[in-house]
């Protein structure tokens, strides 16, 4: 096990953000989603801001895509897109609420001049259910959201392994509610959310593995960015913050409360550009 002597090393990242200017919850399609709940835009809008500061303030560049009228859910950055080695592979979602943000993200790549740019053929989740280890392995998460067979096309499109792992708990849809890769050896995870293969192959994959408690999984706290030292996660985690101390991990909390009434966090707000 690390200790507090370990060293992290913090690497420059580059993600793109959508500002929440038409959030809200007028439907339900997770266990989170509750249209009888208000929201207040002035603090959804506040707490994105935050988080985008966060950002620049760990010396990482954030650029940013246009909300459109009508994809409340577009604030979801991470469920825009996959991008590995330049490369893009679009988004297929599951359900019709959300169809119409794949076509506005990739107008987005096409717009800024990324060469290569792909429409997805099965229905995959962008970063919510596609993770990258440390070993460039491509994790692809399905159950409720993407499907298995995405992973013969990630693995077409970018020509790397790609290990899929199944999610058995509604609560954490996508992969990216119930795991964060932290750096090339350690990650942090809800155990229960994944069946027993999908938990002995993050078990062969990760030297760390950082288990999250009940109360932390609960308000998203593994929906984190992590950039090899600093970890930006939700405030309410406080037992995961220990724990990342703990092994030399610097914590930036952010309080994603009102995005968490659509059931989203500081990941679900934040697709990496991986050039």
């Amino acid at each position: 096990m690390s200790n507090d002597l370990t060293i992290r090393t913090a690497t420059p990242r580059s993600y793109l953000m959508c500002p929440p200017e038409h959030f809200d919850v007028t439907y339900a399609i997770n266990p989170w989603m509750r249209p009888d709940a208000p929201v207040d835009p002035a603090v959804a809008q506040r707490q994105w801001e935050t988080l985008k500061q966060t950002y620049e303030s760990l010396g990482h560049s954030v650029s940013t895509i246009a909300p459109v009228l009508g994809l409340p859910d577009m604030v979801f950055a991470a469920n825009g897109a996959t991008v590995i080695d330049g490369a893009v592979l679009g988004v297929r979602f599951r359900y019709p609420q959300r169809a119409g943000e794949a076509a506005a993200y990739l107008d987005w790549f096409r717009s800024n001049g990324w060469p290569s740019v792909h429409e997805a053929e099965r229905v995959n989740e962008g970063e919510g259910d596609i993770l990258v280890a440390g070993d460039g392995t491509i994790l692809a998460g399905y159950g409720f959201r993407s499907d298995f067979a995405a992973a013969a096309e990630l693995a077409a499109t970018f020509g790397r392994r790609v290990v899929s792992l199944r999610l058995v708990d509604p609560r954490f849809y996508h992969l990216d509610t119930a795991l964060c890769v932290l750096d090339s050896s350690t990650a942090m995870y809800y155990p229960a959310a994944f069946d027993d293969a999908s938990r002995a192959a993050l078990a062969s994959m990760f030297a760390e593995l950082i288990e999250a408690k009940d109360e932390d999984a609960e308000v998203l706290g593994l929906n984190a960015v992590s950039d090899g030292r600093h970890v930006v996660l939700a405030a309410a985690a406080t037992g995961l913050a220990r724990s990342l101390r703990s092994r030399g991990f610097e914590v930036v909390p952010v309080d994603m409360s009102e995005l968490l009434k659509a059931g989203g966090g500081a990941k679900c707000c934040t697709l990496e550009l991986r050039h």
